[in-house]
């Protein structure tokens, strides 16, 4: 098939990839390039050096409403997007011939928005996957061809689950597509739009913990936030970023009469810092400094003790 692809972020390179060793993918669009690093040097999308690195032709544009001309002119079979970043106004949608196919990382209708991966880890969901849709107007409400799914592992952050359903959703598209060359009038599933919920965009302002929470809710936070935007807490006037969380075993003999002021440290080791929570406690194994790595307990604590009885928040 001729193939438009549409993506921009390191989530979409494994489904391009793919496309391109199986399908004649005649151009990519993704996002202008940005200013990022210290150097606020200009920075292409990883979907544009993959595309560069096949002499595939690279569309760029800050806005679609101006490029039905260009898209016709590609006559392509079918338009796969993937983290865009953009919303297809109709007039592209209407363009190729088999329509537009979006790879989106849930199983739809739940979790549709901009934040997917993270609010499934950070909601404690047991399994998620890569939904193949046929794109229309609406936010990702589509007619959904095929949903692979994974289960979300106990200690599952972001990261790890990020590259997982970027590897799930390359597969997808690549058996869709082989199925609609068999048979273009294959018709997909209408979503049930009563079962939808919606992942909304990650704010900075979240990764503050709030240690009134039980300890299984901020572990799944910081797994759901990692890497960006991280989870943060205060000790004193000093910002200590957290990672490498789990709850720690409840000791049944401590009542909650006894227990300790939420965002107390109450224990230290070589493996990391205990913090009293609403409900149990947090286990923290890495911690980082402004201005300073991250780095496991064992190490951070001889450049900055803590000690039994801080409060952290």
């Amino acid at each position: 098939m001729k193939v438009i692809f549409a993506g921009t972020p390191e989530f979409a390179v494994a489904p391009l990839s793919a496309l391109i060793d199986s399908h004649d993918v005649v151009a990519v669009f993704t996002q202008p390039d940005r200013r990022s690093g210290r150097g606020k040097k200009l920075s292409p999308p990883p979907v544009k050096r993959v595309a560069e690195q096949h002499n595939i032709p690279v569309f760029q544009p800050t806005s679609l409403k101006n490029e039905v001309a260009n898209v016709q002119a590609l006559n392509a079979d079918i338009m796969v997007v993937v983290a865009y970043g953009m919303l297809l106004p109709q007039s592209i949608l209407d363009v190729p011939a088999l329509g537009c196919l979006n790879i989106h990382a849930s199983l739809l209708p739940r979790w549709r928005g901009a934040a997917p991966i993270q609010r499934a880890i950070e909601a404690g969901d047991s399994e998620t996957g890569a939904s193949i849709m046929q794109m229309e107007r609406g936010l990702d409400t589509g007619p959904v061809f095929q949903m692979r799914k994974i289960m979300i592992a106990p200690d599952e952050t972001s990261a790890s689950l990020h590259d997982k359903l970027a590897a799930l959703g390359a597969e997808g598209i690549i058996e869709t597509l082989t199925n609609l060359a068999e048979n273009p009038k294959l018709v997909p599933t209408p979503q049930d739009h009563d079962q939808s919920c919606y992942a909304k965009k990650i704010e900075k302002h979240e990764s503050i913990v709030d240690w009134n929470l039980s300890a299984a809710a901020i572990d799944r936070k910081a797994r759901a936030f990692f890497p960006w935007p991280g989870c943060q807490t205060q000790h004193g006037d000093t910002r200590l970023r957290i990672s490498d969380t789990h709850p720690n075993v409840q000791d049944a003999t401590v009542s909650q009469q006894s227990a300790p002021t939420p965002g107390t440290i109450i224990a230290l080791d070589d493996d990391g810092i205990s913090v009293a929570c609403a409900t149990g406690s947090l286990k923290i194994g890495t911690l980082q400094r402004d201005g300073s790595r991250a780095m496991p307990y064992k190490e951070f604590r001889n450049g900055y003790p803590l000690s039994v009885g801080d409060q952290l928040g």
